[in-house]
């Protein structure tokens, strides 16, 4: 069994709030727009760290991670990118990559829009975290944990880490 932490958009956010409900995992798991890549240093420190980049990073993100990961975790095949969008309103390049490589989770970022679907007519989840920065037009920052165990998703929850744009110290 594996737990994980899937986050996303921080835009270069860094915050013990968030550092608090990544304790506990096994891998965290980010989908883009990290920003600065001294935000994720901790995160990095704390488990098994995957990533994809998004739309705002710079070459040295994309230095580190691909446009596109693609893995098995415990029997489940997943598929992360930065922008896909949605069950039935995929963009061309990531419905081709589903069509493809049939994923049973696919995770995407960048519409700061906590959100999971199913996509019955692909056979798969859809996972949107959200975003847990405070930079777009998101009112609360979240994250999404979940366990994977023998090819099922379970336990999963999301985690609301406060309003955007209020900082606690």
């Amino acid at each position: 069994m594996k737990k994980i932490a899937l986050i996303s958009d921080n835009h270069s956010y860094y915050g013990d709030e968030v550092t608090t409900h990544l304790q506990d995992v096994d891998e965290i798991w980010h989908a883009g727009d990290i920003g600065d890549l001294a935000s994720i240093e901790k995160y990095r420190a704390l488990a098994t760290f995957r990533a994809v980049y998004g739309n705002i990073d710079d070459q040295s993100v994309k230095d580190l991670y691909g446009l596109n990961e693609i893995f098995l975790c415990e029997g489940i095949k997943v598929f992360m990118t930065h922008i896909g969008g949605y069950p039935g309103k995929y963009n061309n390049r990531v419905s081709q990559i589903i069509k493809s490589e049939k994923p049973n989770l696919y995770i995407c970022g960048h519409s700061h829009i906590c959100k999971v679907m199913p996509d019955k007519a692909n056979n798969l989840l859809h996972m949107n975290p959200g975003a847990y920065g405070h930079h777009g037009f998101h009112k609360v920052r979240t994250i999404l944990k979940f366990e994977i165990d023998n090819g099922k998703i379970q336990n999963l929850r999301a985690v609301e880490l406060g309003l955007r744009g209020i900082i606690e110290e």
